[in-house]
């Protein structure tokens, strides 16, 4: 049995993969705020699971957590975790001293890219990249069955590829960063709401015909596509996954951003010949994928095929 954690900012979901390598028992738990917290948080969601699957902690195979902000994998550290009130935490070490078990930390993009592949069910010997449309921009990336993090862990960080450099200035310091036009908060700074689902609301107010919501549809749609081709030249993966709460628009965000890329395509052979439409895909919406990679960061031996 394995453990597989995935800690956001406002929810905690949690997955017991059997050894058949099937989703066993599956829990959500509030996270709440704070180092203490997330703590009592990840150590209830593995009692839980061990009481589900009658598994006692000491025979849980591996547990492994997935967590926004810096991570150090070797480690188990989380830095600048803002949205949960994180700094420094050790929390490798912490939930080692807790359950007495070796716990493995991975950063939630990572952990979701990772799930993506298992759940999607790809061969080790394809590739992918798993492209997070949330507040942020990032990719996770996939090659051989194994997250591929390059050498000081900033592979993927692709939302910090500057594409305007007239652009407005990046949190990160640079101008014009691709995560200023392909993210939530990109629209939010460009067509504020009050709604619920700003970027529905956004969609539904350029479907009839606001001026304001078409333009910032449209460098949403853009940006996500220039996000699907610099991942294809960069990386030339199988596929594209997009997931992340964006990706809940469905078919409307697909085919906006296939329609870009067929607009690329009038114009240049080359880009015809990257077939970056067929290789886009949305990830479906109840796929636990952050949970479930984090399971097998926990266990980095583990197959990469076989999770239903």
């Amino acid at each position: 049995m394995r453990v597989g954690i995935d800690i956001g900012g406002t929810k905690t979901d949690a997955v017991a993969i059997g050894e058949d390598g099937r989703i066993a028992h599956t829990l959500r738990l509030p996270t709440g705020f704070g180092a203490d917290v997330v703590l009592r948080t990840a150590v209830s969601a593995v009692h839980e699971l061990s009481r589900a699957s009658d598994t006692p902690v000491a025979e849980i195979t591996s547990i492994g957590i997935g967590i926004p902000g810096a991570v150090d994998p070797a480690t188990g550290r989380v830095s600048h975790a803002v949205n949960l009130g994180l700094e420094d935490l050790e929390l490798g070490a912490q939930l080692h001293e807790s359950l007495g078990r070796e716990v493995r930390v991975e950063n939630d993009v990572n952990a979701a890219a990772l799930g993506a592949f298992h759940l999607l069910d790809r061969s080790p010997a394809q590739s992918m990249a798993y492209l997070n449309l949330g507040t942020g921009l990032a990719a996770g990336l996939v090659v051989g069955g194994r997250l591929w993090r390059g050498v000081r862990g900033v592979a993927g960080e692709i939302g910090h590829i500057p594409v305007d450099p007239v652009g407005p200035v990046c949190a990160c310091g640079q101008r014009g960063c691709l995560e200023l036009y392909a993210s939530g908060s990109a629209v939010a700074r460009q067509w504020p709401s009050t709604d619920l689902l700003p970027v529905r609301a956004l969609f539904t107010a350029a479907a009839s015909g606001d001026p304001a919501a078409v333009a910032v549809r449209g460098r949403l749609l853009e940006g996500v596509a220039e996000a699907v081709r610099i991942l294809v030249l960069a990386v030339d993966v199988d596929d594209v996954v997009i997931g992340g709460g964006i990706s809940r628009l469905g078919d409307e965000l697909l085919d906006g951003v296939r329609a870009v890329i067929a607009g690329w395509e009038t114009h240049s052979p080359f880009v015809t010949s990257l077939a970056l439409g067929e290789r886009l895909q949305l990830l479906p919406a109840d796929f636990p994928a952050a949970a479930v990679g984090a399971a097998f960061v926990g266990d980095p031996e583990a197959s990469s095929v076989g999770v239903v």
